[in-house]
């Protein structure tokens, strides 16, 4: 079932490792076939260089497993709800990139504070709030999506535009067109967690990009008036 997806979300599951994303298990990537109303994920504690094509796991959106020798990831129930309630994205990546990872556990948003952020995202990356304890013992990693698809909407925030998110003490999501997209945005999202962090450091009264700024280099790569890269891409 799902050969062909099994085989994509393998090969995104392997990027993470050799972007320098994951240390150990820390880490795994999903896609979804929307047609079927399934998704594939990586199954939780298989280190990498074992991991198999064919280890992939068929879950539906309630987080059931349908196909697979092995226990899906510990975060499926985050990555289910997420494909439930926003049918716009076809991948999601979850890490615990060092960088993108130190801004969760201090509890703060990524500023937008150049070109490289503003390219790929519109305006800040958003750090949320912590789960309480009783979202943590009821239903902990579905509670983790929840939140994530409520404060977007309470912030906002189109997740076409912002494809990232950290979870405060945690970690980073990030999604996209495909598993494939999704592990894009996550080697964005560290990049920019370390410029941000460095740029902190040499200048502590560091200030957001201008908006005229940010907007420029947002809009000229997505959007109906984007004209960067070639016709097609």
């Amino acid at each position: 079932m799902l050969e062909e997806l099994k085989q994509a979300v393998y090969e995104a599951n392997m990027l993470l490792p050799q972007y320098g994303l994951v240390t150990f298990t820390w880490g795994n990537a999903s896609g979804v076939d929307r047609e079927r109303g399934l998704f594939v994920i990586k199954p939780s504690g298989v280190p990498y260089e074992k991991l198999r094509w064919e280890d992939m796991v068929v879950v539906d959106y309630d987080g059931h497993k349908v196909e697979g020798k092995l226990n899906p990831s510990s975060d499926t129930a985050t990555h289910a709800w997420l494909y439930k309630k926003w049918d716009m994205i076809g991948g999601i990546v979850h890490t615990h990139s060092s960088y993108a990872t130190s801004w969760a556990q201090a509890g703060r948003s990524i500023p937008c504070y150049g070109t490289t952020h503003a390219d790929y995202y519109y305006g800040e990356v958003p750090c949320l709030r912590c789960l309480t304890g009783e979202e943590i013992d009821e239903a902990y990693e579905l509670n983790t999506g929840r939140l994530i698809v409520e404060e977007f909407a309470a912030m906002n925030k189109d997740p076409k535009a912002v494809s990232a998110v950290l979870c405060r003490n945690h970690g980073p999501f990030t999604w996209g067109k495909d598993a494939v997209d999704a592990v894009h945005s996550a080697v964005v999202l560290e990049e920019v967690a370390k410029m941000a962090y460095r740029c902190e450091l040499i200048n502590p009264k560091v200030q957001p990009a201008p908006q005229v700024l940010q907007d420029k280099h947002y809009y000229r790569k997505h959007g109906a008036g984007a004209y960067y890269g070639q016709n097609g891409n």
